[in-house]
């Protein structure tokens, strides 16, 4: 009988451990970047710079306008398409690989990512770095695709 009653307690123990630990999971946090103060410093980014359209970059392109075409995103992202001629120096880099890649602060960049967000904060890097013509390509990379604009895979 007490083999029983001590078996039962401890299936009973074993039951309400496995319960609190479901119970006590946090909820999911949200990404960094969906965060409030992250779309602050987006939002204050895209103030403080030059945004440009996808189709001021197309005709910048179509005119081949002494430019350059920094692309920010990672290189996996760089790798699945980009704009022709892009230069690859992802968002957490900038700061690091810009001098050597552009030793030309008077230089026309035009900077894009996957939806605006790490562009317009490279952007802003870049003119507090001196890169005074440094613009914001103001889409997601998805409206140049759907626009029919060449991408490089």
């Amino acid at each position: 009988m007490k083999e029983r009653m001590f078996v039962w307690m401890l299936a009973f123990v074993f039951i309400l451990s496995m319960a609190s630990l479901t119970f006590a999971q946090e909820a999911p946090k949200p990404r960094l970047w969906e965060s409030t103060i992250v779309k602050e410093w987006v939002t204050k980014a895209k103030a403080a710079i030059k945004l440009v359209t996808i189709q001021d970059v197309k005709a910048a392109l179509d005119k081949k306008e002494k430019a350059v075409y920094l692309d920010v995103r990672d290189s996996d992202e760089y790798s699945g398409g980009h704009l022709p001629g892009a230069l690859s120096i992802s968002r957490g880099e900038i700061e690091f690989d810009i001098w050597d890649a552009l030793p030309d602060k008077n230089v026309k960049i035009y900077v894009y990512c996957k939806t605006g967000g790490r562009a317009a904060l490279a952007t802003k890097t870049l003119n507090d770095l001196g890169y005074k013509n440094a613009v914001s390509m103001n889409a997601l990379i998805a409206d140049w695709v759907k626009a029919g604009y060449p991408v490089v895979r």
